[in-house]
Protein backbone atom coordinates (compact mmCIF):
# COMPACT_ATOMS: atom_id res chain seq x y z
CA UNK A 1 0.00 0.00 0.00
CA UNK A 2 2.73 2.08 1.13
CA UNK A 3 4.99 1.63 -2.20
CA UNK A 4 1.70 2.30 -4.63
CA UNK A 5 1.59 6.07 -2.76
CA UNK A 6 4.89 6.58 -3.35
CA UNK A 7 4.50 5.13 -7.23
CA UNK A 8 1.57 8.10 -7.21
CA UNK A 9 3.54 10.86 -5.63
CA UNK A 10 6.32 9.44 -8.31
CA UNK A 11 4.39 9.92 -10.81
CA UNK A 12 2.65 13.35 -9.85
CA UNK A 13 6.68 14.73 -9.37
CA UNK A 14 7.16 13.56 -12.83
CA UNK A 15 4.55 14.91 -14.24
CA UNK A 16 4.12 18.46 -12.38
CA UNK A 17 7.53 20.03 -14.62
CA UNK A 18 5.44 19.06 -18.01
CA UNK A 19 2.03 20.42 -16.27
CA UNK A 20 4.26 23.68 -15.44
CA UNK A 21 5.68 23.98 -19.29
CA UNK A 22 1.81 23.46 -20.93
CA UNK A 23 0.66 26.00 -18.17
CA UNK A 24 3.58 28.69 -19.22
CA UNK A 25 2.44 27.89 -22.92
CA UNK A 26 -0.77 29.00 -22.25
CA UNK A 27 -0.17 31.91 -20.41
CA UNK A 28 2.07 32.44 -23.56
CA UNK A 29 -0.38 31.82 -26.17
CA UNK A 30 -2.68 34.32 -23.74
CA UNK A 31 -0.12 37.06 -24.25
CA UNK A 32 0.67 36.22 -27.98
CA UNK A 33 -3.44 36.42 -28.58
CA UNK A 34 -3.56 39.58 -27.09
CA UNK A 35 -1.01 41.69 -28.85
CA UNK A 36 -2.55 40.00 -31.91
CA UNK A 37 -6.08 41.56 -31.23
CA UNK A 38 -4.45 45.33 -30.23
CA UNK A 39 -2.02 45.04 -33.49
CA UNK A 40 -5.02 44.36 -35.89
CA UNK A 41 -8.34 45.79 -34.26
CA UNK A 42 -8.64 49.49 -33.11
CA UNK A 43 -11.03 50.02 -30.91
CA UNK A 44 -11.66 46.53 -29.63
CA UNK A 45 -13.78 45.71 -26.74
CA UNK A 46 -14.27 42.72 -23.86
CA UNK A 47 -18.18 42.67 -24.74
CA UNK A 48 -16.98 41.83 -28.56
CA UNK A 49 -14.27 39.68 -27.71
CA UNK A 50 -16.51 37.18 -25.08
CA UNK A 51 -18.99 37.21 -27.56
CA UNK A 52 -16.95 35.83 -30.86
CA UNK A 53 -15.77 33.28 -28.02
CA UNK A 54 -18.46 32.04 -28.06
CA UNK A 55 -20.46 32.66 -31.14
CA UNK A 56 -19.80 30.26 -34.25
CA UNK A 57 -16.38 31.29 -35.76
CA UNK A 58 -16.50 28.90 -38.53
CA UNK A 59 -16.18 31.26 -42.20
CA UNK A 60 -13.97 33.33 -40.78
CA UNK A 61 -11.35 35.35 -43.16
CA UNK A 62 -8.53 32.80 -43.73
CA UNK A 63 -5.43 35.26 -43.27
CA UNK A 64 -7.10 36.20 -40.24
CA UNK A 65 -6.85 33.01 -38.87
CA UNK A 66 -3.44 32.35 -40.27
CA UNK A 67 -1.98 35.28 -38.64
CA UNK A 68 -3.16 34.13 -35.83
CA UNK A 69 -1.92 30.49 -36.47
CA UNK A 70 1.49 32.10 -36.91
CA UNK A 71 2.15 34.88 -34.51
CA UNK A 72 0.19 33.51 -31.19
CA UNK A 73 -0.66 29.52 -31.35
CA UNK A 74 2.07 28.00 -33.39
CA UNK A 75 4.87 29.99 -30.57
CA UNK A 76 3.22 29.14 -27.65
CA UNK A 77 2.82 25.61 -29.15
CA UNK A 78 7.03 25.77 -29.99
CA UNK A 79 7.85 27.07 -26.29
CA UNK A 80 5.76 24.34 -24.38
CA UNK A 81 7.41 21.64 -26.95
CA UNK A 82 10.84 23.08 -26.20
CA UNK A 83 10.78 23.02 -22.97
CA UNK A 84 9.22 19.52 -22.78
CA UNK A 85 11.85 18.69 -24.69
CA UNK A 86 14.77 20.40 -23.28
CA UNK A 87 13.68 19.01 -19.34
CA UNK A 88 13.41 15.28 -20.60
CA UNK A 89 17.08 15.40 -22.07
CA UNK A 90 18.73 17.59 -19.71
CA UNK A 91 16.92 16.16 -16.40
CA UNK A 92 15.43 13.10 -16.70
CA UNK A 93 17.19 11.22 -18.75
CA UNK A 94 20.66 12.97 -18.54
CA UNK A 95 22.07 12.95 -21.59
CA UNK A 96 23.73 16.15 -20.87
CA UNK A 97 25.85 17.30 -18.21
CA UNK A 98 24.42 20.51 -16.72
CA UNK A 99 26.90 22.39 -15.11
CA UNK A 100 25.04 25.15 -12.87
CA UNK A 101 23.10 23.07 -10.57
CA UNK A 102 21.63 27.01 -8.98
CA UNK A 103 20.42 26.94 -12.23
CA UNK A 104 19.19 23.44 -12.26
CA UNK A 105 17.42 24.45 -9.12
CA UNK A 106 15.91 27.30 -10.04
CA UNK A 107 14.36 26.40 -13.47
CA UNK A 108 10.89 25.08 -12.41
CA UNK A 109 10.49 28.66 -10.30
CA UNK A 110 11.72 30.75 -13.16
CA UNK A 111 8.85 28.73 -15.20
CA UNK A 112 6.30 29.60 -12.51
CA UNK A 113 7.01 33.29 -12.52
CA UNK A 114 7.39 33.51 -15.73
CA UNK A 115 4.14 32.86 -16.46
CA UNK A 116 2.47 34.78 -13.51
CA UNK A 117 4.52 37.68 -15.45
CA UNK A 118 3.04 37.20 -18.25
CA UNK A 119 -0.43 36.97 -17.55
CA UNK A 120 0.11 40.29 -15.07
CA UNK A 121 1.86 42.09 -18.04
CA UNK A 122 -0.95 41.27 -20.39
CA UNK A 123 -3.76 42.36 -17.82
CA UNK A 124 -2.03 45.66 -16.84
CA UNK A 125 -2.49 46.54 -20.99
CA UNK A 126 -5.62 45.15 -21.21
CA UNK A 127 -6.98 47.14 -18.50
CA UNK A 128 -6.87 50.20 -20.41
CA UNK A 129 -6.03 48.75 -23.97
CA UNK A 130 -9.53 47.13 -24.11
CA UNK A 131 -11.12 48.51 -21.47
CA UNK A 132 -11.02 45.74 -19.42
CA UNK A 133 -10.83 47.38 -15.91
CA UNK A 134 -13.88 49.40 -16.96
CA UNK A 135 -15.69 45.88 -17.94
CA UNK A 136 -14.81 44.40 -14.46
CA UNK A 137 -15.76 47.70 -12.97
CA UNK A 138 -19.32 47.65 -14.78
CA UNK A 139 -20.34 43.82 -13.91
CA UNK A 140 -20.24 44.85 -10.16
CA UNK A 141 -22.35 47.95 -11.13
CA UNK A 142 -25.72 47.18 -12.45
CA UNK A 143 -27.97 49.51 -14.29
CA UNK A 144 -31.57 49.92 -15.19
CA UNK A 145 -30.99 52.14 -17.60
CA UNK A 146 -32.34 49.97 -20.59
CA UNK A 147 -34.83 48.70 -18.37
CA UNK A 148 -36.37 52.04 -17.70
CA UNK A 149 -35.91 53.60 -21.25
CA UNK A 150 -36.67 50.06 -23.13
CA UNK A 151 -40.29 50.23 -25.77
CA UNK A 152 -41.37 46.90 -25.94
CA UNK A 153 -42.67 46.66 -29.91
CA UNK A 154 -45.27 44.16 -28.40
CA UNK A 155 -47.32 46.97 -26.69
CA UNK A 156 -47.09 49.52 -29.44
CA UNK A 157 -49.90 49.35 -32.07
CA UNK A 158 -48.06 49.71 -35.12
CA UNK A 159 -49.75 50.89 -38.23
CA UNK A 160 -48.89 50.10 -41.48
CA UNK A 161 -49.95 51.83 -44.59
CA UNK A 162 -52.73 49.95 -46.41
CA UNK A 163 -50.57 49.80 -49.52
CA UNK A 164 -47.10 48.17 -47.54
CA UNK A 165 -43.98 49.47 -48.90
CA UNK A 166 -40.78 47.22 -49.77
CA UNK A 167 -37.65 47.84 -47.96
CA UNK A 168 -34.00 47.77 -49.01
CA UNK A 169 -31.42 47.75 -46.08
CA UNK A 170 -27.62 48.14 -46.90
CA UNK A 171 -25.49 47.06 -43.94
CA UNK A 172 -21.95 48.30 -44.92
CA UNK A 173 -19.22 46.66 -43.54
CA UNK A 174 -16.86 49.05 -41.49
CA UNK A 175 -18.52 51.83 -43.44
CA UNK A 176 -17.66 55.73 -41.29
CA UNK A 177 -18.91 59.37 -42.20
CA UNK A 178 -15.07 59.65 -41.02
CA UNK A 179 -13.97 59.11 -44.30
CA UNK A 180 -15.41 61.89 -45.98
CA UNK A 181 -13.75 65.53 -45.92
CA UNK A 182 -13.89 67.84 -43.20
CA UNK A 183 -15.81 69.60 -45.71
CA UNK A 184 -18.94 67.42 -45.64
CA UNK A 185 -18.61 66.20 -42.11
CA UNK A 186 -15.73 63.58 -42.38
CA UNK A 187 -12.48 63.69 -41.27
CA UNK A 188 -10.43 62.71 -43.91
CA UNK A 189 -7.99 65.29 -46.40
CA UNK A 190 -9.74 63.36 -49.19
CA UNK A 191 -13.41 62.40 -49.59
CA UNK A 192 -13.03 58.61 -49.98
CA UNK A 193 -16.80 58.37 -50.56
CA UNK A 194 -18.36 60.91 -53.12
CA UNK A 195 -20.80 58.61 -54.42
CA UNK A 196 -22.36 57.84 -50.91
CA UNK A 197 -22.10 61.43 -49.98
CA UNK A 198 -24.43 62.30 -53.05
CA UNK A 199 -26.88 59.76 -51.89
CA UNK A 200 -26.75 61.32 -48.56
CA UNK A 201 -27.74 64.65 -50.03
CA UNK A 202 -30.46 62.93 -52.05
CA UNK A 203 -31.71 61.00 -48.76
CA UNK A 204 -32.02 62.06 -45.28
CA UNK A 205 -29.37 61.83 -42.83
CA UNK A 206 -30.66 64.38 -40.30
CA UNK A 207 -27.76 66.65 -41.15
CA UNK A 208 -29.95 69.67 -41.08
CA UNK A 209 -29.03 72.50 -43.38
CA UNK A 210 -25.55 72.84 -44.98
CA UNK A 211 -22.98 70.10 -46.96
CA UNK A 212 -21.93 68.37 -43.82
CA UNK A 213 -23.47 65.03 -43.44
CA UNK A 214 -24.09 62.98 -40.75
CA UNK A 215 -24.66 59.46 -39.56
CA UNK A 216 -25.39 57.23 -36.24
CA UNK A 217 -23.20 56.87 -33.38
CA UNK A 218 -22.22 53.09 -32.71
CA UNK A 219 -22.93 52.54 -29.09
CA UNK A 220 -21.30 50.12 -26.33
CA UNK A 221 -23.09 46.42 -27.54
CA UNK A 222 -23.21 47.50 -31.32
CA UNK A 223 -19.63 48.02 -32.50
CA UNK A 224 -19.21 44.79 -34.05
CA UNK A 225 -21.05 43.49 -37.34
CA UNK A 226 -23.53 40.80 -35.06
CA UNK A 227 -23.88 43.55 -32.37
CA UNK A 228 -24.64 45.80 -35.35
CA UNK A 229 -27.41 44.34 -37.15
CA UNK A 230 -29.05 43.07 -33.74
CA UNK A 231 -28.94 47.11 -32.34
CA UNK A 232 -30.08 48.32 -35.88
CA UNK A 233 -32.87 45.43 -35.67
CA UNK A 234 -34.17 45.81 -32.15
CA UNK A 235 -32.96 49.11 -31.13
CA UNK A 236 -30.72 47.02 -28.33
CA UNK A 237 -27.48 46.44 -27.37
CA UNK A 238 -26.13 42.89 -27.95
CA UNK A 239 -25.64 42.27 -24.32
CA UNK A 240 -25.37 38.68 -23.26
CA UNK A 241 -24.78 36.01 -20.30
CA UNK A 242 -21.78 34.33 -21.12
CA UNK A 243 -22.79 31.04 -19.18
CA UNK A 244 -26.21 31.38 -20.61
CA UNK A 245 -25.83 32.52 -23.96
CA UNK A 246 -23.19 29.91 -25.98
CA UNK A 247 -24.37 31.39 -29.05
CA UNK A 248 -22.57 27.97 -31.28
CA UNK A 249 -24.88 25.85 -29.68
CA UNK A 250 -28.14 27.75 -28.97
CA UNK A 251 -31.16 27.13 -31.24
CA UNK A 252 -32.33 30.60 -30.64
CA UNK A 253 -31.09 34.22 -30.69
CA UNK A 254 -33.02 36.22 -27.70
CA UNK A 255 -36.50 34.96 -28.49
CA UNK A 256 -38.06 36.66 -25.90
CA UNK A 257 -37.02 39.99 -28.19
CA UNK A 258 -39.34 41.58 -31.19
CA UNK A 259 -36.89 42.45 -33.93
CA UNK A 260 -37.45 44.45 -37.73
CA UNK A 261 -38.11 41.06 -38.99
CA UNK A 262 -40.30 39.35 -36.81
CA UNK A 263 -42.61 42.52 -37.47
CA UNK A 264 -42.38 42.59 -41.12
CA UNK A 265 -42.90 38.55 -41.22
CA UNK A 266 -46.56 39.33 -39.29
CA UNK A 267 -47.42 41.96 -41.95
CA UNK A 268 -47.18 38.87 -44.86
CA UNK A 269 -43.16 40.27 -45.87
CA UNK A 270 -41.18 37.81 -48.09
CA UNK A 271 -37.85 38.64 -46.77
CA UNK A 272 -34.49 37.29 -47.53
CA UNK A 273 -30.58 37.98 -46.30
CA UNK A 274 -27.69 38.22 -48.76
CA UNK A 275 -24.47 38.00 -47.99
CA UNK A 276 -21.13 36.63 -49.64
CA UNK A 277 -19.77 35.11 -46.45
CA UNK A 278 -20.64 32.18 -44.28
CA UNK A 279 -23.88 32.78 -42.57
CA UNK A 280 -23.71 31.07 -39.62
CA UNK A 281 -20.27 32.88 -38.52
CA UNK A 282 -21.50 35.31 -35.20
CA UNK A 283 -24.84 33.50 -35.27
CA UNK A 284 -25.87 35.93 -38.00
CA UNK A 285 -27.90 32.92 -39.67
CA UNK A 286 -29.47 32.03 -36.31
CA UNK A 287 -30.75 35.81 -35.45
CA UNK A 288 -32.45 36.16 -39.17
CA UNK A 289 -33.93 33.04 -39.02
CA UNK A 290 -34.84 32.85 -35.27
CA UNK A 291 -36.33 37.03 -35.93
CA UNK A 292 -39.27 36.35 -39.20
CA UNK A 293 -37.96 33.17 -40.53
CA UNK A 294 -35.69 35.67 -42.94
CA UNK A 295 -34.61 33.13 -45.80
CA UNK A 296 -30.61 33.23 -45.50
CA UNK A 297 -28.71 33.33 -48.98
CA UNK A 298 -24.88 33.36 -48.62
CA UNK A 299 -21.65 32.02 -49.31
CA UNK A 300 -23.04 28.33 -49.56
CA UNK A 301 -26.08 28.99 -50.64
CA UNK A 302 -24.72 30.76 -53.47
CA UNK A 303 -22.15 27.66 -54.22
CA UNK A 304 -25.07 25.29 -54.40
CA UNK A 305 -26.83 27.05 -57.35
CA UNK A 306 -23.31 26.70 -59.32
CA UNK A 307 -22.79 30.51 -59.32
CA UNK A 308 -19.07 30.37 -59.38
CA UNK A 309 -16.71 27.18 -58.88
CA UNK A 310 -16.61 25.08 -56.16
CA UNK A 311 -13.48 25.62 -54.94
CA UNK A 312 -13.79 29.03 -54.94
CA UNK A 313 -12.96 31.31 -52.33
CA UNK A 314 -11.51 34.86 -51.91
CA UNK A 315 -11.86 37.08 -48.60
CA UNK A 316 -14.44 35.61 -46.49
CA UNK A 317 -16.47 34.09 -49.52
CA UNK A 318 -17.27 35.76 -52.71
CA UNK A 319 -16.76 39.92 -53.22
CA UNK A 320 -19.37 42.59 -52.95
CA UNK A 321 -19.29 42.86 -56.53
CA UNK A 322 -21.57 39.29 -56.99
CA UNK A 323 -23.43 39.80 -54.19
CA UNK A 324 -24.71 43.27 -55.88
CA UNK A 325 -25.20 41.24 -59.65
CA UNK A 326 -27.32 38.14 -57.16
CA UNK A 327 -29.39 40.97 -55.28
CA UNK A 328 -30.17 42.24 -58.98
CA UNK A 329 -31.66 38.43 -59.87
CA UNK A 330 -33.66 38.35 -56.70
CA UNK A 331 -35.14 41.73 -56.86
CA UNK A 332 -36.21 41.39 -60.23
CA UNK A 333 -38.34 38.31 -58.77
CA UNK A 334 -39.27 40.08 -55.86
CA UNK A 335 -40.59 43.27 -57.23
CA UNK A 336 -42.66 41.22 -59.66
CA UNK A 337 -45.05 39.53 -56.80
CA UNK A 338 -47.69 41.00 -54.82
CA UNK A 339 -46.13 40.19 -51.74
CA UNK A 340 -44.17 43.23 -49.88
CA UNK A 341 -40.30 42.22 -49.50
CA UNK A 342 -37.55 43.35 -47.18
CA UNK A 343 -34.12 42.15 -49.40
CA UNK A 344 -31.23 42.86 -46.43
CA UNK A 345 -28.19 42.78 -47.78
CA UNK A 346 -24.29 42.70 -45.77
CA UNK A 347 -20.80 43.88 -47.65
CA UNK A 348 -17.58 42.50 -46.81
CA UNK A 349 -15.16 44.34 -49.23
CA UNK A 350 -14.37 46.64 -47.01
CA UNK A 351 -13.65 44.24 -43.85
CA UNK A 352 -10.31 45.13 -42.26
CA UNK A 353 -7.03 44.87 -42.44
CA UNK A 354 -6.79 46.96 -45.41
CA UNK A 355 -10.13 45.26 -47.54
CA UNK A 356 -10.40 43.29 -50.89
CA UNK A 357 -9.13 44.56 -54.25
CA UNK A 358 -11.68 43.39 -56.57
CA UNK A 359 -11.24 43.73 -60.29
CA UNK A 360 -13.45 46.79 -60.10
CA UNK A 361 -11.22 48.77 -57.92
CA UNK A 362 -9.34 51.90 -59.12
CA UNK A 363 -5.53 51.67 -57.82
CA UNK A 364 -5.43 55.99 -56.97
CA UNK A 365 -3.53 55.45 -53.68
CA UNK A 366 -0.49 52.97 -54.21
CA UNK A 367 0.87 53.28 -50.21
CA UNK A 368 -3.36 52.64 -49.12
CA UNK A 369 -5.00 49.69 -50.49
CA UNK A 370 -8.01 50.14 -47.65
CA UNK A 371 -8.67 54.16 -49.27
CA UNK A 372 -8.69 52.31 -52.70
CA UNK A 373 -11.28 49.49 -51.76
CA UNK A 374 -13.55 52.13 -49.78
CA UNK A 375 -13.60 54.30 -53.09
CA UNK A 376 -14.63 51.29 -55.00
CA UNK A 377 -17.74 50.02 -52.79
CA UNK A 378 -18.44 53.61 -52.54
CA UNK A 379 -19.32 53.21 -56.91
CA UNK A 380 -20.51 49.58 -56.47
CA UNK A 381 -23.17 50.83 -53.57
CA UNK A 382 -23.79 54.08 -56.02
CA UNK A 383 -24.50 52.20 -58.96
CA UNK A 384 -27.11 49.51 -57.29
CA UNK A 385 -28.78 52.13 -55.76
CA UNK A 386 -29.53 53.65 -59.33
CA UNK A 387 -30.43 50.32 -60.59
CA UNK A 388 -32.70 49.94 -58.06
CA UNK A 389 -34.54 53.83 -59.14
CA UNK A 390 -34.84 52.94 -62.26
CA UNK A 391 -36.93 49.93 -61.37
CA UNK A 392 -40.82 49.54 -61.95
CA UNK A 393 -41.24 48.27 -57.78
CA UNK A 394 -38.86 51.16 -56.68
CA UNK A 395 -41.84 54.10 -56.21
CA UNK A 396 -43.39 51.99 -53.43
CA UNK A 397 -39.83 50.75 -52.08
CA UNK A 398 -37.45 52.53 -49.00
CA UNK A 399 -33.56 52.10 -49.11
CA UNK A 400 -32.26 52.33 -45.96
CA UNK A 401 -27.72 52.44 -46.29
CA UNK A 402 -26.02 51.98 -42.91
CA UNK A 403 -22.27 51.58 -41.99
CA UNK A 404 -22.62 48.50 -39.55
CA UNK A 405 -19.62 50.07 -37.10
CA UNK A 406 -16.74 52.09 -37.73
CA UNK A 407 -13.84 50.26 -39.19
CA UNK A 408 -11.36 48.16 -36.34
CA UNK A 409 -8.22 48.51 -38.37
CA UNK A 410 -5.42 49.55 -36.88
CA UNK A 411 -3.80 52.23 -38.15
CA UNK A 412 -6.45 53.55 -40.76
CA UNK A 413 -7.72 56.24 -38.74
CA UNK A 414 -4.36 57.38 -37.02
CA UNK A 415 -4.76 60.89 -38.14
CA UNK A 416 -8.18 61.10 -37.29
CA UNK A 417 -8.58 63.91 -34.16
CA UNK A 418 -8.93 62.43 -30.92
CA UNK A 419 -12.19 64.67 -30.60
CA UNK A 420 -13.92 63.87 -33.70
CA UNK A 421 -17.09 61.64 -32.99
CA UNK A 422 -16.84 59.03 -35.38
CA UNK A 423 -20.16 57.90 -36.67
CA UNK A 424 -21.63 55.35 -39.40
CA UNK A 425 -22.44 56.54 -43.09
CA UNK A 426 -26.22 56.75 -42.88
CA UNK A 427 -29.01 57.78 -44.93
CA UNK A 428 -32.87 56.81 -45.72
CA UNK A 429 -33.45 56.61 -49.61
CA UNK A 430 -37.35 57.73 -50.90
CA UNK A 431 -38.32 57.79 -47.02
CA UNK A 432 -42.30 58.35 -46.74
CA UNK A 433 -42.36 61.46 -44.44
CA UNK A 434 -40.11 63.98 -44.34
CA UNK A 435 -38.53 65.21 -40.78
CA UNK A 436 -41.09 67.37 -38.91
CA UNK A 437 -37.96 69.80 -38.18
CA UNK A 438 -34.88 70.39 -40.57
CA UNK A 439 -32.28 70.38 -37.75
CA UNK A 440 -29.12 68.44 -37.41
CA UNK A 441 -29.76 65.19 -35.04
CA UNK A 442 -27.39 63.68 -32.68
CA UNK A 443 -28.66 59.77 -32.83
CA UNK A 444 -26.98 56.24 -32.33
CA UNK A 445 -27.95 53.33 -34.94
CA UNK A 446 -30.38 52.23 -31.93
CA UNK A 447 -32.22 54.82 -34.12
CA UNK A 448 -32.64 53.13 -36.65
CA UNK A 449 -35.63 50.63 -35.98
CA UNK A 450 -38.24 52.76 -35.23
CA UNK A 451 -36.35 54.96 -38.16
CA UNK A 452 -37.22 52.37 -40.83
CA UNK A 453 -40.11 51.79 -39.97
CA UNK A 454 -41.48 55.15 -40.22
CA UNK A 455 -39.35 55.35 -43.29
CA UNK A 456 -41.52 52.69 -44.81
CA UNK A 457 -45.15 54.81 -43.69
CA UNK A 458 -45.40 53.05 -40.46
CA UNK A 459 -47.07 55.23 -37.77
CA UNK A 460 -45.34 54.52 -34.26
CA UNK A 461 -47.76 55.93 -31.46
CA UNK A 462 -45.11 57.52 -29.01
CA UNK A 463 -42.06 57.33 -32.22
CA UNK A 464 -40.36 54.72 -29.33
CA UNK A 465 -39.11 51.26 -30.05
CA UNK A 466 -36.37 49.45 -28.04
CA UNK A 467 -33.91 52.26 -27.02
CA UNK A 468 -34.60 54.07 -30.41
CA UNK A 469 -36.49 57.00 -31.49
CA UNK A 470 -37.91 57.86 -34.26
CA UNK A 471 -35.62 60.35 -36.02
CA UNK A 472 -37.94 61.61 -38.40
CA UNK A 473 -40.12 62.78 -35.09
CA UNK A 474 -40.05 65.91 -32.93
CA UNK A 475 -38.95 63.24 -30.09
CA UNK A 476 -35.20 63.51 -28.90
CA UNK A 477 -32.85 60.43 -28.60
CA UNK A 478 -31.63 59.26 -25.66
CA UNK A 479 -28.39 60.67 -26.65
CA UNK A 480 -30.03 64.22 -27.07
CA UNK A 481 -31.71 63.65 -23.36
CA UNK A 482 -28.96 62.27 -21.80
CA UNK A 483 -25.75 63.41 -23.55
CA UNK A 484 -23.39 60.57 -25.23
CA UNK A 485 -21.34 60.17 -22.29
CA UNK A 486 -24.05 58.95 -20.08
CA UNK A 487 -25.51 56.95 -22.33
CA UNK A 488 -22.23 55.48 -22.91
CA UNK A 489 -21.30 54.46 -19.09
CA UNK A 490 -24.88 53.27 -18.74
CA UNK A 491 -24.97 50.93 -21.21
CA UNK A 492 -21.21 49.80 -20.26
CA UNK A 493 -22.86 48.56 -16.80
CA UNK A 494 -24.59 45.21 -16.21
CA UNK A 495 -27.80 45.17 -17.28
CA UNK A 496 -30.27 42.62 -15.26
CA UNK A 497 -32.97 43.35 -17.70
CA UNK A 498 -30.74 42.17 -20.77
CA UNK A 499 -29.88 39.31 -19.32
CA UNK A 500 -33.24 38.48 -18.48
CA UNK A 501 -34.35 38.82 -22.41
CA UNK A 502 -31.15 36.50 -22.81
CA UNK A 503 -32.18 33.80 -20.75
CA UNK A 504 -32.97 30.82 -23.08
CA UNK A 505 -36.64 29.64 -22.01
CA UNK A 506 -35.91 26.58 -25.04
CA UNK A 507 -40.19 25.36 -24.27
CA UNK A 508 -41.79 28.94 -24.58
CA UNK A 509 -39.37 29.57 -27.60
CA UNK A 510 -40.37 26.35 -29.43
CA UNK A 511 -44.30 27.18 -28.44
CA UNK A 512 -43.78 30.62 -30.02
CA UNK A 513 -42.62 29.34 -32.85
CA UNK A 514 -44.77 26.76 -33.44
CA UNK A 515 -48.06 29.20 -32.87
CA UNK A 516 -46.11 31.38 -35.60
CA UNK A 517 -45.45 28.47 -37.64
CA UNK A 518 -49.72 27.47 -37.12
CA UNK A 519 -50.69 31.40 -37.77
CA UNK A 520 -48.77 31.84 -40.91
CA UNK A 521 -50.07 28.07 -42.53
CA UNK A 522 -53.81 29.29 -41.58
CA UNK A 523 -52.98 32.42 -43.29
CA UNK A 524 -51.66 30.83 -46.19
CA UNK A 525 -54.52 28.94 -45.80
CA UNK A 526 -56.99 31.68 -46.19
CA UNK A 527 -55.12 33.13 -49.16
CA UNK A 528 -55.54 30.43 -51.14
CA UNK A 529 -59.12 29.85 -50.30
CA UNK A 530 -59.76 33.69 -50.94
CA UNK A 531 -57.94 33.33 -54.39
CA UNK A 532 -59.98 30.12 -55.05
CA UNK A 533 -63.20 31.91 -54.49
CA UNK A 534 -61.99 35.03 -56.88
CA UNK A 535 -61.39 32.46 -59.82
CA UNK A 536 -64.41 30.81 -59.27
CA UNK A 537 -66.44 34.16 -59.47
CA UNK A 538 -64.26 35.39 -62.31
CA UNK A 539 -65.57 31.68 -64.26
CA UNK A 540 -69.15 32.37 -63.23
CA UNK A 541 -69.34 35.52 -65.24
Amino acid sequence: MEQNENNKKSIGKMLLPYLLFFLLGLCCLFRLAYLFLVSNWEELTVDEILFHIFAPMGGANGHLVQLFITTALAPAILLWLSLSVFYYFFYQKKKIRFFLPKIKKAFLPLCGFCSIFLVAVTIAEAWDGISLGSFLSSQFQSSKFIEEHYVDPKNVDLKFPEKKRNLIYIYMESTELTFMDKEHGGDFPENLLPELMTLGEEGEDFAGEGEKRNGGIALPGATWTMGAIFGESTGLPLKISIEQNSMDSQKHFFPSVTALGDILEEEGYNQKFLLGSVGYFGGRELFMEDHGNVAVEDFSYWKRKGKFPRNYWVNWGFEDEKLFLYAKEELENLGKAEQPFNLTLLTVDTHFPDGYVCRLCERKHPKNQYADVYQCTSRQVSNFVHWVQQQPFYENTTIVISGDHPTMDHDFCNDVEKSYQRKVFTTYLNAVPGVEEKKYREYSTFDDFPTTLAAMGVEIPGDKLGLGRNLFSKTPTLIEEYGLKHVKKELEKRSDFMISLGKIDKESAFIQKEEKKKEKEEKNKNEVEEQSKKIKETQRK
